[in-house]
């Protein structure tokens, strides 16, 4: 009975340690159908996706295999290498994606804008041997580049999108999404891979804090110019609604502030037409302002702590509002009435004893 006991402990042990080192290294123990041998692979961080190589120091040649698993719908995938930067524009891909007559595409296309379509052209350097597959839910890109220079680290992006027939759409851009995060740098040399951060995912965030907590002093301004700035660099993301919202917020603002300059005097005719003019402007800003600030939240898929956060502060702001409106209309004539009536009492009594003394 012991030795049952010991023996089943012994299976069960070793069935947890190899499920534990299949779980680490699940991309080292993968069999390639067509028999493809890669010599060092790493599990990327996100997009359950894989990449498979071996590096040729001598002639700077890489052979890849980019794979990615899960593949349950009709998508794109691509693999890049960025030789002037860590970021999208100026990449250097191969994308694979089934075409709707039942074939595989797979071509190199060079990254120009946040708004391309992937469209097939030439990399600044060589590709050759280019293929890939799609069985088994995961799909493969194999390549091998002739790098140029002797370099064994790059920067390198993966990424997964949507297809409308044959034609790769915009894969997703929330600063919460994974495929903001499919980027760093490769050492193919050790194997090493650092993740980044995109660049303008941490603009982003700077324009809604901006906005959010310093939104009635020099955030205004700056969150407009941070605004302006990221609507330059994100050529094909447009969010119109948030955009032009934050436009007429800086023009009623800057109208606000020019206003003040040229308030006329309390006893002229036109100052009826300043005072409406100036609360208009006024809760206008605050509504538009506060609107857009949940347009933000929605742009950047901000947690709900954040949104209840602000939702209570608004409140709390609008409560006390509201008491100093109650205080100022109501309870101040009042005081002000039972102080002039004190004041009457009192000077009608000093008025009479006066009469008295004469």
């Amino acid at each position: 009975m012991a030795r049952y006991v010991i023996f089943s402990m012994a299976i069960f042990l070793a069935f947890c340690m190899l499920s534990c080192k299949a779980q680490q290294q699940p991309c080292a123990a993968y069999k390639f159908s067509n028999n493809k041998q890669f010599s060092s692979c790493i599990d990327l961080p996100v997009l359950s996706s894989s990449l498979h190589w071996n590096y040729h120091p001598s002639s700077n040649r890489v052979d890849v295999a980019f794979r990615h698993t899960g593949v349950t719908d009709r998508r794109w995938i691509a693999w890049a290498i960025n030789p002037t930067s860590g970021g999208m524009i100026r990449s250097q891909a191969i994308v694979s994606f089934p075409r709707t007559d039942g074939g595989l595409a797979v071509y190199t296309s060079p990254i120009t804008s946040y708004g391309t379509r992937l469209e097939q052209g030439n990399l600044s350097f060589p590709v050759l041997d280019l293929s890939a597959s799609n069985q088994n839910n995961e799909m493969i890109i194999y390549a091998s580049l002739e790098l140029h220079g002797n370099i064994s680290t790059v920067n390198h992006l993966w990424q997964v999108g949507p297809m409308s027939e044959n034609t790769p759409m915009m894969h997703s851009v929330a600063p919460s999404s994974p495929n903001v995060k499919s980027m760093g740098s490769l050492d193919f040399l050790s194997g090493r891979i650092t993740t980044t951060r995109s660049s303008s995912s941490t603009l982003r965030n700077i324009h809604g804090i901006l906005n959010t907590l310093l939104a009635y002093i020099l955030g205004g301004l700056a969150g407009f110019g941070s605004g302006i700035f990221l609507g330059a660099r994100s050529h094909g993301i447009e969010h119109s609604s948030h955009k032009i919202i934050g436009i007429v917020l800086f023009c009623l603002a800057t109208a606000q502030v020019f206003g003040g300059l040229v308030r006329p005097d309390k006893d002229s005719k036109y100052r009826p037409f300043f005072n409406w003019f100036h609360l208009l402007a006024g809760c206008s800003t605050l509504i538009l302002g506060i609107f857009n600030i949940y347009k933000g939240f929605d742009i950047l898929h901000a947690a709900k702590f954040w949104r209840l956060a602000y939702s209570g502060v608004i409140l709390t702001l609008l409560l006390a509002t509201l008491l100093l409106e109650i205080y100022t209309r109501w309870c101040m004539p009042v005081a002000k009435r039972s102080m002039s009536d004190t004041v009457d009492n009192n000077t009608s009594t000093v008025v009479a004893v006066a009469a008295m003394e004469v």
